[in-house]
């Protein structure tokens, strides 16, 4: 067994151990896969920076997306199956990808995975609050790792957070076209975190190595691929999104999220302080491009106000900014962390503001 292999398949085994706990189907998949050479080598066609589980999730989505009537479709609910996993759903899997092994090593070489997860606005709304609060007036929004650029339009959501006690925190507009809940749950010596009704932006942009046009249908139906099968409301909420977004569609630069980022940032006005959004984004990057982002932002801050509002696994995000703080880390809390980080006179002041569900149903705010 090749160590590309190897690797591969240790990847599906965490995947399925950890972080797919919320998917019945695609834990099976994924443990199953991770004991089945046939099935994993078919995600060794890919860029081995890029061979991730999801990767080979999202291709198969998409090609019984093209083939709904097959008898799989029964197990995926996306595309109306009812079926929970049994004794037939591996087997029909595994017959089906090798079957069609071309079409899915053709997708895994050509393809990325591509992640819309809208409810993730609802946890990167406060910490954005918090950030423009401090800046104290209009910012502007640049998104690394956007694909199609749906969180940018987070401004132009509705909120409505179920608090403990029964209280409500209800944010954005009244009559917006995506309605996002969360549950905010508080740690003990927390306060609940003020938001303000809307959020003033003045400008924004999305950066990623293959920016998504949502306005188009082949294009919209890879991010739904991407989106887990067995979690139908997240595919209603990102269609829901990208046609709202078609009304007024964001600016998106294809580029690198290290070399390119001060070209991106270079695109909004020098007068207002920058909000840079990552959500689940640093995990694509090799670890050395992970401390090499932290310092990318580190120089861009030296030239205007510059705040790093990120969600995701501690230990690939926010540790590179607030280092030692174990508690927070994946393996021990099975949760992700909102974190905020800005530059002040080249000394970074980082605080991790909320655990977070990584798919945005909930969060824990921290004190």
């Amino acid at each position: 067994m090749s160590d590309l292999l190897g690797e591969i398949k240790q990847r599906l085994a965490r995947f399925a151990e950890r972080e797919a706990t919320g998917s019945p189907l695609y834990q099976h998949l994924a443990a199953k896969a991770a004991e089945d050479d046939a099935v994993a080598s078919l995600l060794a066609a890919a860029p081995p920076s890029d061979a991730h589980p999801t990767l080979l999730l999202a291709a198969a989505h998409r090609l019984i997306q093209a083939d709904p009537i097959h008898p799989l479709s029964r197990y995926y609910p996306t595309l109306g199956g009812f079926d929970g996993v049994d004794a037939e759903t591996w087997p029909m899997f595994r017959t089906f990808l090798l079957e069609r092994a071309e079409q899915v090593r053709e997708i895994v070489t050509t393809r990325y995975t591509q992640t819309n997860e809208v409810r993730r606005a609802a946890l990167l709304y406060p910490g954005i609050a918090l950030a423009a609060k401090q800046a104290g007036g209009k910012v502007a929004l640049l998104e690394v790792g956007c694909s199609a650029g749906l969180l940018l339009g987070l401004d132009k959501f509705g909120y409505r957070y179920q608090c403990d006690g029964g209280e409500q925190l209800v944010a954005g507009p009244a009559k917006a076209a995506v309605g996002l809940h969360c549950a905010l749950e508080l740690a003990p010596g927390a306060s609940l975190p003020k938001l303000p009704k809307k959020l003033n932006v003045g400008a924004r942009i999305g950066l990623d190595r293959a920016p998504v046009d949502a306005g188009d249908e082949e294009e919209l139906a890879w991010l739904e691929a991407c989106v887990w099968a067995d979690q139908p409301d997240r595919v209603r909420l990102l269609r829901t999104a990208a046609l709202a977004q078609r009304k007024d569609p964001p600016e998106l630069m294809a580029g690198d999220a290290v070399d390119d980022l001060p070209a991106a940032a270079a695109r909004l006005p020098a007068d207002l302080p920058l909000m840079v959004l990552t959500s689940h984004t640093l995990p694509y990057l090799p670890d050395h491009r992970r401390q090499e982002f932290v310092d990318a932002l580190g120089r861009l801050a030296a030239q205007r106000p510059l705040w790093w509002i990120s969600q995701g696994f501690y230990e690939n995000a926010i540790t590179y900014v607030l280092p030692g703080r174990d508690d927070l880390a994946f393996a021990n809390t099975g949760q992700a962390v909102l974190g905020l980080a800005s530059w002040v006179e080249g000394e970074i002041r980082a605080q991790a503001l909320a655990r977070t569900d990584p798919h945005g149903q909930r969060m824990t705010w921290l004190p």
